[in-house]
């Protein structure tokens, strides 16, 4: 059992919560919680080292052959836990780098693009969003945040496991969607019509900024179409996370009307 929060493997795995150089480096990443832990197995990701407090651990977590269980005092625990109440297993999970061609789409996609999103939580936030309306995928263009960022997996509560997220950059996303015949729909202010009057029925990609700048040209100059959500207070905008769950509802309502 490690018993100080000083083991160099305590040390690692805290470099791994804390700084993307060190993930992107090792290629691995941590999860926390029974859940999140699951979910990730359930989604065919790889766990290398299982974290557990006995005295706190669920009984009914159940690991794979081949995951090496490392057993840690309350202690080291509540050092490596970003909160409490997560079942006593803190696990190191490989890296899984997605690519669009990697991506397995319906016969009529419903897919999220995020442009140059900055904040984890708001990415964490539009793939809980995208799991609820059975999107097919959520992709980063030209991302600023790091995919497997611990304020994102823990915002995601799992969702990062569920839906296929791909990161990459804005010219290979539009003429992917163009190649698919995926119809391009991107939410701004300028020069477009409210939402419900735009169909979504067939393949969609809806595709959202930063609510600090908003979408870039190349992004607009690609669209089939301009979108936006009424603003009837004083604000002009929305929380993208907020924003992305209204467009996705309206998308399930009019594919089950």
């Amino acid at each position: 059992m490690i018993t100080s929060t000083q083991n160099p493997r305590i040390k690692h795995l805290l470099l791994l919560q804390q700084k993307s150089a060190q993930r992107k480096a090792d290629g691995l990443f941590v999860v926390e919680g029974r859940r999140e832990v699951e979910h990730c197995l359930s989604g065919g990701f790889t766990l290398r080292t299982a974290f557990v407090c006995d005295e706190i651990a669920d009984a009914s977590l159940s690991l794979p052959q081949g995951v090496e269980v490392v057993p840690v005092s309350r202690n080291v625990y509540e050092r490596i836990a970003y909160r409490g109440g997560t079942e006593g297993v803190v696990a190191v999970v490989e890296v899984r780098n997605m690519s669009l061609r990697d991506l397995t789409l319906s016969a009529s996609p419903l897919v999220v693009v995020l442009e140059s999103v900055e904040k984890p939580g708001n990415l964490g936030a539009v793939l809980r969003s995208a799991d609820a309306a059975g999107a097919d995928a959520v992709i980063v263009c030209d991302p600023l945040t790091d995919l497997y960022n611990p304020n994102l997996i823990r915002s995601a509560v799992g969702a990062l496991f569920t839906v296929p997220c791909v990161a990459c950059c804005t010219e290979e996303c539009i003429a992917f969607f163009k190649a698919k015949g995926i119809r391009i729909l991107t939410a701004q202010l300028q020069d477009s019509k409210l939402y419900y009057d735009t169909l979504m029925t067939g393949p969609t990609a809806i595709v959202m900024g930063t609510e600090a700048t908003g979408l870039t040209d190349q992004w607009r100059k690609a669209a089939d179409a301009h979108i936006r959500i009424p603003m009837l207070g004083r604000l002009d905008s929305l929380n993208v996370s907020v924003s992305a769950a209204i467009l996705l509802f309206e998308a399930v309502r009019q594919r089950k009307s």
